[in-house]
């Protein structure tokens, strides 16, 4: 997947949906134009992972209760059908997680590797700041050391 050169992109508000929206988003639907902000933020916060799960488990909610109200067998059957259906939806879900939120953020109007790209950058933003924090405390450390040796 190509990811996009790095541009200054207008950064739109975010604005979460209401909870009505929410759940058609997370079925899958598109949502309003003054959510996208929202969208690409959703799909590219450090919790982006979280809330992926949050939505597969919004999809289960519907079969899972269906399974265990309609299905006409024991509840050991019922809960181990739907326990079976569960892991198997994560395993797909994990599986799949970076396409699936990178559909979420075409259909809000972003190029392709939109999400990649800022998920890549905020990745690499985290490790330059980690790396100077960790320079500066070994400095500290060196200039601790050469005090005790009466360098």
């Amino acid at each position: 997947m190509a990811v996009p050169a790095e541009r200054d992109e207008p950064a739109q508000p975010v604005i979460r949906p209401a909870p009505h929206r929410w759940i058609w988003y997370a079925f899958g639907g598109s949502l309003p134009q003054r959510h996208w902000g929202w969208v690409l933020h959703d799909t590219t916060t450090p919790t982006w992972w979280v809330r992926h799960i949050a939505r597969m488990l919004v999809q289960l909610a519907v079969p899972i209760i269906l399974i265990m109200v309609l299905l006409p067998a024991p509840w050991g059957l019922r809960a181990a059908c739907a326990g079976g259906g569960l892991a198997l939806a994560l395993f797909y879900s994990v599986a799949y997680m970076p396409e699936s939120t990178e559909n979420r953020v075409v259909k809000a109007g972003y190029p392709v590797g939109t999400a990649t790209a800022h998920r890549e950058r905020a990745g690499l933003r985290r490790q330059q700041k980690e790396s100077e924090r960790k320079r500066t405390a070994a400095a500290q450390r060196a200039a601790r050391y050469r005090e005790r040796q009466g360098h």
